[in-house]
């Protein structure tokens, strides 16, 4: 085993009629997992325009996990609230704009997705460390803050009201 013979990739080759000792890929091949044909869900665009809408129903269990990857990634820069207060931010590193600004409150929600997925001036890039369902999700918890930085004792339910005293 130790002195057999091998073909080094991209090496020449006298068994292949081509000379080469590797085939080409097959015209078309998609490595496994990365067939992205919903351009909404992978990009957030529509059109080449930021997505208005969400590529899935929003529902308790989307919200938890939003919640979760928001604290996990998001709140060292822009904490917990989404102020823009994180940890990081009271050490040094730059401060986000808050989440509620209503210049970001006005923004679609493909934006979001964008700079999560390629970052924005001082933040980093999270498109290889959160998988864009997860983006997604964190996306609709935003949506969350900004709702509950904005509301007003009318909003909640009245079922629900009495627990504001």
């Amino acid at each position: 085993m130790h002195d057999q013979p091998k073909y080094i990739p991209l090496r020449e080759s006298t068994f292949f009629n081509d000379d080469r000792s590797a085939r080409p890929l097959v015209t078309g091949t998609v490595a496994r997992g990365q067939l992205h044909e919903d351009a909404l869900l992978y990009t957030g665009k529509m059109n080449g325009e930021n997505a208005t809408l969400f590529p899935f129903r929003v529902d308790g269990n989307v919200m938890v996990r939003g919640r979760e990857r928001f604290d996990i990634f998001c709140s060292p820069c822009h904490g917990r609230s989404g102020a823009g207060d994180g940890m990081v931010v009271r050490r040094g590193y730059r401060r986000p704009p808050s989440l509620s600004d209503d210049r970001l409150r006005a923004a679609p929600v493909g934006h979001f997705f964008d700079v999560i997925s390629n970052g924005f001036g001082a933040m980093p890039d999270y498109a290889s460390q959160i998988p864009s369902n997860d983006r997604w999700a964190i996306v609709a918890y935003i949506r969350a803050l900004q709702l509950s930085e904005h509301a007003s004792p009318a909003d909640v339910p009245a079922a629900e009201q009495g627990r504001l005293q």
